[in-house]
């Protein structure tokens, strides 16, 4: 498969630059979700096929199936203990590499995959990188269970934080909802601008009902950015607020 677009363009070269940046013989690989994500995959199984020795771990199904048919050796979370690296890509992501990811709807075992490893890089476009998030909707991922009720109560929160009525739609397909990889439903805040990402993923979750929410604060090690021309960018931002404790000793890195 190769790329149409300009855009698609600049995900290869994120995609690829991460491959010659970060990955080498016998590491244990956090596999990413969504356009940019899956050409790394792509690359990745390239490299595999000129004798790469890797294994990954999928955040979704559409992942898994890729790395299968390209030839990427995959195992679970419940065969590894750690990953050593996690690359996956954003919907938005802003200087700090604070991230809004879920337009895929695979943002539970995104996070879940990123927090099992020691170092977690994001691939994006240039068209990806934002002063401000928000444009983007954010993902919330609630159990079906009274999912009305929940979505009043992101309401009351995100009223509380300033955010004066947001839409809030189930994220549907055709007239049916959208189902998680983990059989969960998906709502859409739109926000327009997140002032505060790390105060706002910092609640979310309390919400009964409320699974996990695409803001990924103080997650990212480093972002490249692909750029159509054919060059890459890589960025620190290891320093970034967290709007949670993290299993991942980024000071010792």
């Amino acid at each position: 498969m190769e790329p149409r677009t300009s855009q698609d363009v600049a995900k290869v070269v994120s995609g690829t630059a991460a491959i010659d940046a970060y990955v080498s013989d016998g590491m244990r690989l956090g596999l990413g979700s969504g356009t940019t994500s899956h050409w790394f995959v792509r690359k990745l199984g390239e490299a595999v096929s000129d004798g790469l020795d890797v294994v990954g771990v999928p955040t979704s199904t559409s992942t898994k199936d890729l790395a299968l048919e390209v030839g990427v050796p995959l195992t679970t979370l419940a065969d590894v203990e750690r990953l050593d690296l996690t690359i996956d890509g954003a919907d938005e992501i802003d200087h700090d590499g604070a991230m809004i990811k879920g337009g895929g709807a695979c943002l539970l075992w995104e996070r879940i995959v990123a927090d099992a490893s020691d170092r977690m890089v994001a691939v994006v476009d240039e068209s990806k990188v934002v002063d401000t998030l928000g444009a983007f909707p954010l993902p919330i991922e609630v159990v079906p269970f009274s999912w009305e009720s929940t979505r009043r109560s992101v309401a009351r929160l995100l009223d509380k934080l300033g955010y004066r009525d947001p839409e809030l739609p189930l994220r549907t397909r055709g007239d049916e909802p959208v189902v998680t990889d983990s059989g969960n439903y998906i709502i859409d805040a739109h926000l327009q601008k997140i002032l505060d990402p790390v105060a706002l993923d910092g609640q979310l979750n309390w919400i009964p009902g409320v699974v996990e929410n695409g803001l990924f604060t103080g997650i990212a090690d480093e972002m490249v950015i692909g750029f159509s021309s054919g060059e890459h960018e890589i960025r620190d931002v290891s320093t970034a607020p967290s709007a949670r404790p993290s299993t991942i000793n980024r000071e010792a890195k």
